[in-house]
């Protein structure tokens, strides 16, 4: 926070910090922030992980499916209010190529049959795009917009939770990965470039709308998953 106060010269940069995959403080840090700000003008759901073996998240969900998936659909939910607020909204949903190979297994959503860290991984990266297809159909007409997006393969910390050897063997392998600044390309686009106000519903990747998985697109499929992450987070409690 202190470096880009700097590197900008903007003071007006806070700081808020939450565990993700814990439901109860996501919906703290949505409090907090609906708190401190009156509207919002753009939300990156950004926050995700990959776990080798099977967790479970404080609320007793898989792991992966309540940080990649869950935890940004209940934020985008309770932000929703603050988004509407603002002439011109953008939420913007960090998803990944490998939505492609993912499956949403009504079935077996928590992966408790037979888990397989990149299965998860994928399941999660495909409920993240039909969610943002769900949700542009949802907000069609308002001042909100949003899309979801694929980052490329970035050199970050990604996947070092699963030990340091597995971590480096995968950096070896995958050498011409992006730089952060380069992977964040995409993400800046979607929140600044005048050239996407009012594109929603659509799935980028190198700044560039892109068609995503086949099944993303299934609009049964999802009303299914709408209805079963609604549960799962509670908000009918809410309505």
């Amino acid at each position: 926070m202190d470096e880009i106060r700097r590197s900008t010269g903007n003071p007006a940069v806070e700081y808020m910090v939450a565990d993700l995959s814990d439901l109860g403080q996501v919906r703290r840090l949505a409090s907090e922030v609906t708190s401190r700000y009156p509207r919002l003008d753009v939300l990156v759901n950004n926050a995700g992980a990959y776990f080798l073996e099977r967790r479970e998240s404080p609320d007793g969900y898989e792991l992966t499916w309540a940080l990649n998936y869950l935890s940004p659909f209940l934020l985008t939910q309770l932000l929703l209010p603050s988004l509407e607020a603002s002439d011109s909204a953008r939420i913007i949903n960090v998803s990944s190529g490998a939505h492609s190979q993912g499956v949403i297994d009504f079935g077996d959503l928590q992966s408790e049959n037979d888990y397989v860290g990149l299965e998860a991984y994928a399941q999660s990266k495909l409920a993240l795009v039909m969610f943002t297809y769900e949700l542009a159909r949802r907000l069609d007409g308002s001042s909100v917009t949003v899309n979801a997006l694929h980052p490329g393969q970035v050199a970050t910390n990604f996947g070092r939770n699963n030990g340091l050897l597995r971590f480096y063997v995968r950096r070896l392998v995958k050498r011409n990965e992006l730089s952060p600044e380069e992977g964040a390309q995409t993400t800046i686009f979607l929140a600044t470039s005048p050239e996407v106000e009012g594109e929603t519903g659509k799935y980028f990747f190198k700044s560039k709308p892109k068609k995503s998985s086949e099944s993303s697109y299934d609009l049964d499929l999802a009303a299914r998953l709408w209805q079963v992450s609604v549960e799962m987070t509670g908000l009918q409690a809410m309505d």
